[in-house]
């Protein structure tokens, strides 16, 4: 009964056999389907750095350069105001993993150039924001920085996400992140207020201010200087014979004693407290004297060339000062150790004027404040009758020769002086009215604010 159906298997078996299948096949479970490659799409983009925050630091001096989402943005350096960068191509080396990253200065419009290589690096001993070096003692990538104006710098960096979206690049006294909805943290946080300053009243009378005590001192005169330590004023004096003094005020009593007397004026304070110097008319020409507070007869002509003001004291043995083309820096013995055209200081942009003041930054000898008369009026810039034209403000580094413009809109800006930390700048500023007061702004061009009413400020402690 089940010999026709073997018979039917044999003759599918010879079948299959002549078709070149092995009949056993058959006998077996269906084949499964022939495995298919996975899809693979289009290849994704790949990233030409972007890591969150990239920070890049050197030692002696110090230095750091942040480089954000978007490709580089400030460049700091001791002793100068930071440096905004506008963030321009990536270059990538494939075969040895470095990047090099291209911006230019904002200020200026120089070339920058970021070269960052993957590496341990041990160039810098500390990021300026951490207390010490990573636990192995090297960072991983080596940097070098090129700017046009400033020069090479070479160094360290590494991955900071942590310090994103912070955008001030210094040290937290308190570190907590607990708070988010607060707003970010101004660039300049750390400066501190003068205490004891002069200025000039409505009446043209010197005001002299310390802590919360003022003094006004009814000798009219706009040839004024405090002491660092805010203590004392000195001030020309001058009668209607044209001869006058120059006086010395203490603050605490209230006293006013003659240290020298003549056709004299703009006594400035040495960095010690322990000299002032003063323009002394004699044949005609304005010298440079200087003496003692402690024996003031005993003063003496430093320079006899003819002077037209003084700009202050850049350290215990040097003074500046300008004659008709130049700024001088005058050793205390008389030698002109540097001379800079007026010219050439003041750029396109400003004119020679004698009511141009040069100030020293009080801890970087390499870096001018400049208070200028404009070369050509510029739009929504007042003009002040007093100096003939408009007037404003540039910050000037002498070795670089790198002249950043401070931007003051909608004033006539002069007669600027450094606060004694470096920070701050005070500026006489005069509006389109011909009202002039007192106006704040940091050295990086942010925080302009109204100081005070009065004029012609300088700033003691």
């Amino acid at each position: 009964m089940f010999g026709k159906p073997r018979g039917s298997l044999l003759l599918l078996s010879a079948l299959l056999g002549c078709l070149g299948f092995p009949g056993s096949l058959y006998a077996q479970a269906k084949p499964a389907a022939k495995a298919q490659k996975p899809y693979v799409g289009p290849p994704s983009p790949q990233s030409k750095h972007y890591p969150i925050l990239l920070l890049a630091f050197g030692n002696a001096p110090n230095w750091s350069l942040r480089i954000g989402q978007k490709g580089p943005e400030r460049f700091d350096r001791e002793g100068y105001p930071p440096i905004p960068l506008e963030s321009l191509e990536v270059t990538h080396e494939d075969e040895v993993d470095t990047w090099t990253y291209h911006a230019k200065d904002s200020a200026t419009g120089a070339a920058v150039s970021i070269r960052i290589s993957r590496g341990a690096c041990t160039d810098a001993t500390s990021d300026g924001l951490s207390l010490a070096k990573p636990p192995t003692g090297k960072f991983p990538f080596i940097a070098s920085v090129d700017h046009a104006q400033t020069g090479s710098v070479k160094g360290c960096a590494r991955i900071a996400a942590e310090l994103f979206p912070r955008i001030n690049n210094q040290p937290l006294e308190d570190d907590d992140d607990t708070v988010k909805d607060q707003p970010p943290v101004p660039t300049i946080t750390n400066f501190k207020p003068p205490i004891a300053y002069a200025y000039l009243n409505s009446t043209g009378k010197i005001t002299f201010k310390k802590v919360t005590v003022i003094h006004a001192i009814p000798a009219p005169s706009r040839d004024y200087s405090v002491s660092h330590d805010g203590s004392r004023l000195l001030y020309s004096r001058e009668d209607q014979a044209g001869n006058g003094a120059i006086v010395l005020y203490e603050f605490a009593t209230q006293k006013s004693t003659e240290l020298a007397k003549g056709n004299v004026r703009e006594p400035i304070w040495s960095p010690d407290d322990s000299h002032f110097a003063f323009l002394k008319n004699v044949d005609d020409k304005w010298q440079l004297w200087s003496g003692t507070i402690s024996a003031p007869e005993t003063a003496l002509s430093l320079y006899a060339g003819d002077l037209v003001s003084t700009h202050g004291w850049v350290d215990l043995h040097t003074l500046l000062v300008k004659d008709r083309q130049d700024l001088l820096w005058l050793s205390d013995s008389g030698v002109i150790q540097q001379r800079i055209t007026e010219l050439d200081l003041l750029g396109e942009a400003f004119t020679p004027s004698s009511m141009n003041t040069f100030r020293v930054h009080p801890l970087n000898a390499d870096l001018l404040l400049v208070s200028a008369k404009l070369a050509k009026p510029q739009q929504a810039v007042p003009v002040d009758d007093k100096i003939g034209g408009s007037a404003g403000l540039f910050l000037y580094e002498i070795r670089s020769k790198r002249r950043v413009l401070l931007i003051t809109p909608n004033f006539s800006s002069q007669n600027a002086e450094w606060s004694r930390d470096g920070l701050q700048i005070f500026f006489t500023a005069t509006d389109s009215g011909h009202h002039s007061v007192t106006n704040r702004i940091f050295w990086d061009g942010t925080g302009l604010i109204k100081f005070l009413t009065g004029t012609n400020l300088t700033v003691g402690q």
